[in-house]
């Protein structure tokens, strides 16, 4: 049955978030409905709410959400009423992708996490009192969960032991997963090897953590804060690069004279990028993943690629959540990937502040509690 809740609403582009009261949708075959207890903020949402080629608005963002679950609809098996979960990307769990253990490349992923609708067509939710005419696009990764209840999917809530507090365990949803994953599962140094992260923000700290873990040496993070340097080293770094102007491939090349192995680009900035390909050890290689505004360009010399050096993509760190994220929550468990330390909480109500302390790199990681 349909079920009440207040959602942070984004109608128009630039604008603040409101809250509203809204009516979700009932659930259906293979989908569950969570009550929300916290949610983290990260730089998709401000892109979406930024850019002015975006999705269709109203909207309800928010995809690092993480709570309880009310109900599951017909086929459900994995969760049940009861369980704590973490939400995370939407897969459609049959397309060639998914069914070779890729589900973050699913053929269906546009359709499922930024459609705006239901895969039946449905609006997620209503304004409150309006019925169809107010309705709210939603399904933002398969959950929009900047709100205190979302519509999920089975295959993108993860069943999670209750021992966690919700703020620590909603960033594993997407930021976490995806900085950690990239230097887990994607690029897979050895102890020993170097890696630079170009991007102090959530995402390039938590492939930092990664890194360290791994006992990456040189380590190297690339900002413009020096606060986050700070932070970056206390954190596992084991050497720093103010990002001033000056030539980016020779600071590094100053650190490690015949290149580094690997790069981790957060910053999706074209200068960045092209600086860092300058960097690369032969063999090494630079994973960019940063969603940049529409239009943007990246030019490099194709004869840096030589010498078997790789450009390459990496989408959610290429984790599937239901196995990655109960491994990450591990590690943090095992003292190896101490994440708790980028939160900041905010109230709900504090979503535009909590969005404004984040852009202007007051925090790291701002988490939304809905209580």
């Amino acid at each position: 049955m349909p079920t009440a809740a207040t959602a942070a609403v984004l109608r128009a582009r630039g604008a603040p978030y409101a809250l509203e009261p809204v009516v979700l949708a009932a659930i259906g075959p293979g989908q569950v409905r969570v009550r929300i207890h916290a949610c983290g903020i990260c730089f998709t949402d401000v892109g979406v709410q930024t850019y002015e080629q975006g999705l269709p608005l109203p909207q309800v963002l928010g995809h690092e959400g993480a709570g309880i679950v009310e109900a599951v609809g017909p086929g459900v098996t994995s969760v049940a009423a009861g369980d704590h979960v973490v939400l995370s990307y939407a897969s459609c769990g049959a397309c060639p992708s998914c069914s070779n253990a890729a589900p973050q490349y699913c053929a269906n992923f546009m359709l499922l996490n930024y459609a705006g609708r239901l895969p039946d067509g449905r609006a997620p939710m209503v304004a409150a009192g309006q019925g169809e005419g107010g309705e709210i696009f939603g399904g933002f990764f398969g959950q929009s969960s900047f709100a205190t209840h979302a519509i999920a999917y089975e295959r993108n809530t993860v069943k999670v032991a209750a021992s966690l507090d919700f703020a620590t365990l909603a960033p594993f949803g997407c930021g976490m997963q995806t900085g950690a994953g990239t230097v887990y599962n994607s690029l897979k140094p050895r102890a020993g090897q170097s890696l630079v992260v170009m991007g102090t923000g959530s995402v390039g700290l938590a492939a930092l953590m990664a890194a360290a873990d791994l006992e990456c040496t040189p380590l190297i993070a690339v900002d413009r804060n020096p606060d986050r340097l700070a932070l970056a080293t206390s954190l596992g770094a084991t050497h720093t690069i103010l990002a001033d102007g000056a030539d980016l491939a020779a600071a590094i090349r100053a650190i490690i004279p015949t290149g580094v192995d690997y790069i981790v680009d957060t910053t999706g900035v074209g200068p960045v990028i092209r600086a860092g390909t300058g960097a690369l050890a032969s063999r090494g290689q630079l994973a960019m993943l940063a969603v940049t505004p529409p239009g943007t360009e990246i030019s490099i010399n194709p004869n840096i690629l030589l010498g078997g050096r790789a450009l390459r993509g990496a989408v959610e760190g290429d984790a599937d959540p239901q196995v990655f994220i109960p491994w990450l929550i591990a590690r943090h468990r095992a003292g190896r990937f101490p994440h708790d330390r980028l939160i900041t909480t905010y109230p709900f109500a504090e979503i535009n502040a909590a969005v404004a302390d984040m852009k202007s790199g007051k925090v790291v990681k701002p988490v939304l509690l809905m209580d």
